[in-house]
């Protein structure tokens, strides 16, 4: 496992390198002044030397490549540099709306895994079913539907119709704190439909697992000896449907920390997401290396986490070997 685990964070440094290097020079590229947008209404105004000495004073008269030279030279010692569209260290950027990113991405995830891997089972149960139909059915539809799109009927059911739950935010308006029964009620809406947007992957992959688990000869064998159909569904076919699922759980992480952005914006979710806009809009480069680096590690962690699972789960596969 040490191994592994050292091997993919070697191969982890070249690739957070092109990352940031393409950022800096993808956001060069764009037509976005980041000095206009650093000086707002009152660029409108000011004269090209007040611009240019504000484009010095800010690093933007320099080629890409040396802002991210010097970014990364930088962030090598922990100095993430300075968010200007924000006006704030990007660390303390990060590290205020990281906490509420990864609660919220983690509550969803653990919600679309739980209820995937049980309604698979159930539509594996038997094949060709009225559940079976209903579940696959559900499924696909949920897998074309935008994240956006289910995120304003919820809020249009729930929220408005209904009046069960708020509508966005961390907390009550009024509130100045935040309680855990706040948090509570306000995470249900985000988190409800981020597991919703990454559900029909798990209950497809689930139910295709389970389902040619039950037909293979060990398991029949299970049941030639008089195990309980329990026993054999749970000891023997889950066990054994569940290993692609492992491999899934990598591939899922860039999907969900895209809807995660879309979720937070739709949801006002005071995580990571509206620093994204701001620093793509506002060219803010070291904002926006500092959150593609976070995102690009995630995908990379995740990958890792699913081959970690797979080895451990799996009596084929050695770690040693991987």
């Amino acid at each position: 496992m040490a191994r592994l685990v050292g091997r993919r964070t070697l191969f982890a440094v070249p690739v957070l390198l092109v990352v940031t290097f393409g950022v800096f020079a993808i956001a060069a590229a764009s037509p976005f002044d980041p000095v206009k947008a650093y000086a707002g209404t009152a660029a409108l105004g000011a004269d090209q030397e007040t611009l240019d000495r504000l484009r010095a004073n800010l690093g933007a008269d320099q080629p890409f490549a040396q802002r991210w030279w010097d970014w990364l030279t930088a962030a090598v010692t922990g100095d993430l540099g300075q968010s200007s569209v924000l006006r704030q260290p990007v660390a303390q950027v990060v590290g205020e709306r990281l906490v509420w990113s990864a609660l919220l991405c983690a509550v969803a995830f653990t919600v679309a895994v739980l209820l995937g891997t049980l309604l698979g089972v159930l539509a594996a149960r038997r094949p060709g079913s009225w559940l079976d139909r209903a579940v696959t059915s559900l499924a696909y539809t949920l897998e074309a539907a935008p994240v956006f799109w289910i995120a304003l009927l919820a809020i249009w059911l729930f929220a408005l119709q209904l009046d069960v739950l708020p509508a966005g935010g961390l907390t009550d308006t009024a509130s100045e704190q935040v309680t855990p029964s706040q948090l509570t009620s306000h995470i249900l809406l985000p988190a409800g439909v981020l597991a919703v947007s990454q559900l029909p992957w798990f209950t497809l992959y689930v139910r295709q697992g389970v389902g040619d688990a039950l037909a293979e000869d060990p398991v029949r064998g299970a049941r030639a000896r008089g195990l309980s159909e329990r026993t054999v569904l749970l000891g023997h076919a889950l066990r054994s449907g569940m290993l692609p699922v492992l491999t899934l759980i990598g591939s899922r992480v860039p999907e969900l920390i895209t809807g995660a952005l879309l979720v937070e914006s739709v949801f006002s979710w005071p995580g990571i997401a509206a620093a994204t806009v701001e620093a793509a809009t506002a060219v803010d480069f070291p904002l926006l290396a500092a959150l593609t680096t976070l995102a690009t590690a995630a995908v990379l962690v995740g990958n890792l986490l699913a081959d970690l699972l797979y080895g451990l789960f799996d009596p084929r596969v050695k770690l040693s070997e991987m």
